[in-house]
């Protein structure tokens, strides 16, 4: 099967007029549905290089670098950051690919912030996602684990070399749980960019902190999530601090919403190794 890659760029609305977002758009000869993988806080849309590759034999898969990130514009007010905006940039992403592939119906993955998009997509538009899958998120995420992430998103460090940036990048993501030398190289490439001047900087925009500095209580989504219709699979890190065993077990008791437990990792399962990918693959196939 021959599966490309290709990097593509739309022009969507913000509040501050038009900018420039870029989506990977994995496909073969065989694809005849889509599926939209959409990434984490910090990441980008090549952190899921690997399911896209595999989903590529029955979706085109959309791996959208959300603004802020990846090869995307970013914005000048940071304070524009945040889900009002990703759920519309969505919605506008979603739209031209539909029309563009003539493909109506849609599924959603999405790890973590990625995640949280999706379910706000689906209850604000009841119906419009045909499966949703939500990697280590879910509707409640506590106020400590909000604070771990804040406490390292947004710092504008430079390394000196690829090396210096991934051996911070392994302590930052140690919950990834246990990658080879070369996943751990793939992906700190797919974070970091090397910059004119040699130095290596995140793929992201350091404004996108702003959103963690009034954190003072839990994050509450049960409102949204009961406005959602679709199927759900939640896969949760066992190790997971942003989705506990708690709330992952009170979302399992709805109908329609498998729950499984990744072990030997945290927050969030890379979704990289062959078993996690077939894990996928089985829940998302017709």
């Amino acid at each position: 099967m021959s599966v490309t890659c290709s990097t593509q760029r739309l022009m969507v609305n913000t509040p501050e007029g038009d900018k420039a977002m870029a989506y990977h758009h994995w496909q073969s000869p065989a694809s005849d549905a889509l599926l939209i993988c959409c990434h984490g806080l910090t990441h980008n849309g090549r952190f899921f290089d690997e399911l896209a590759s595999e989903l590529a034999d029955r979706y085109h898969v959309i791996c959208p670098d959300v603004l802020g990130r990846g090869d995307s514009a970013w914005l000048e007010q940071g304070e524009h950051y945040g889900y009002p905006l990703y759920v519309s940039i969505a919605t506008q992403l979603i739209q031209t690919v539909q029309q563009h592939l003539q493909i109506s119906q849609l599924d959603w993955l999405g790890t973590s912030m990625g995640g949280l998009i999706g379910l706000l997509l689906e209850a604000s538009q009841p119906g419009c996602v045909r499966k949703l899958v939500l990697n280590d998120v879910g509707i409640h995420i506590p106020l400590a684990a909000l604070q771990r992430i804040g406490a390292y998103v947004g710092q504008k460090r430079s390394f000196a070399s690829l090396d210096e940036a991934e051996a911070e990048f392994r302590i930052i993501a140690a919950p990834f749980g246990a990658l080879t030398d070369a996943q751990w190289r793939a992906l700190t490439l797919r974070m970091f960019r090397q910059n004119s001047g040699g130095d290596w900087h995140y793929r992201y925009d350091p404004q996108i902190s702003l959103a963690f500095n009034d954190l003072q209580q839990d994050v509450d989504l049960s409102v949204p999530w009961q406005a959602v219709q679709c199927p759900v699979l939640v896969l949760r890190g066992s190790n997971s601090d942003v989705l506990t065993a708690d709330t992952a077990a009170l979302m399992g008791q709805r109908e329609g919403v498998d729950v499984i437990e990744m072990t030997g990792c945290g927050h969030a399962p890379t979704l990289m190794s062959a078993d996690q990918i077939q894990l996928v693959k089985q829940y998302l196939s017709f």
